[in-house]
């Protein structure tokens, strides 16, 4: 059966109890980090194999993912905490881990500056947020995760989940979100301290421009990438860059 809900990778099914994906460059250092999830008890996809057909299989993770239009119970500031807490986890699961020398990570991707810190997820997005009961509870979709630091991972979730963008392309339910108040409920439930709570909006900033770029150029090659940004994600990208400028001093205050 075909899933729904990813937008960069094709091919992908669930057959029984397992997921099957193409098998592509960066395949074996997303396997190391989840045989390493697994060792440590971090709920995420099981690396099972590969098929005949050459696709990996994956163990499915039972629950549902926050698919759009978004349900009530995603946007709730008790999911928002609960999706903080899994980021923290997961890092704190990876801090430990050191991928092979020369691990192919995805390429042409955006960073901060700074030496890395951990292997980032990077994709924290509703879809990629498994939830049981109402309770964010697992990650899944690794094929961005790539050497990068903690904060680099907290405003990519800051991205969608706050969410820091244009009313005008939130969904529904957070349309008129106090995104200022659900930043700070988040990093609260993070665990930023001060200093790194006055690192969030910059970081924004830059991951923005940068994340345009790279996904100008990803866009190129054709295929998903080219998919999303003829669906509108630069101008996306622009409106909330935007929207950050316009909002910067309230937010700012929200987090101090």
């Amino acid at each position: 059966m075909p899933l729904s809900g990813g937008d960069v990778t094709e091919g992908v099914v669930r057959v029984g109890d397992t997921v099957r994906r193409p098998l592509r460059a960066h395949s074996p250092a997303v396997h190391g980090l989840l045989r390493h999830l697994e060792s440590v008890g971090f709920e995420a996809p099981r690396v099972l194999g590969v098929d005949e057909g050459g696709r990996e299989i994956l163990s499915w993770v039972p629950g549902e993912a926050a698919l759009r239009p978004l349900a009530p119970h995603v946007v709730t500031e008790g999911a928002l905490e609960g999706v903080a807490r899994l980021l923290r986890g997961y890092h704190e699961a990876v801090a430990g881990y050191v991928a092979p020398d020369g691990a192919p990570w995805e390429s042409e991707a955006s960073n901060l500056d700074g030496a890395p810190e951990i292997i980032g997820h990077c994709d924290v997005t509703p879809e990629n947020v498994v939830f049981r009961d109402g309770v964010p509870v697992a990650l899944i979709d690794f094929d961005l995760a790539r050497p990068t630091t903690r904060l680099y991972d907290v405003v990519t979730a800051l991205r969608h989940w706050a969410p820091i963008a244009d009313p005008a392309d939130r969904d529904a339910l957070l349309y008129r979100a106090d995104v200022g108040r659900r930043l700070r409920v988040f990093c609260d439930a993070y665990g930023l301290d001060r200093e790194e709570r006055r690192q969030v909006l910059p970081a924004a900033r830059v991951r923005f421009e940068r994340s345009y770029l790279a996904m100008e150029s990803k866009a190129r090659r054709g295929g998903g990438w080219a998919r999303i940004w003829q669906g509108g994600a630069g101008p996306r990208i622009r409106r909330a860059q935007d929207w950050l400028e316009r909002h910067w001093d309230e937010l700012d205050a929200r987090l101090s």
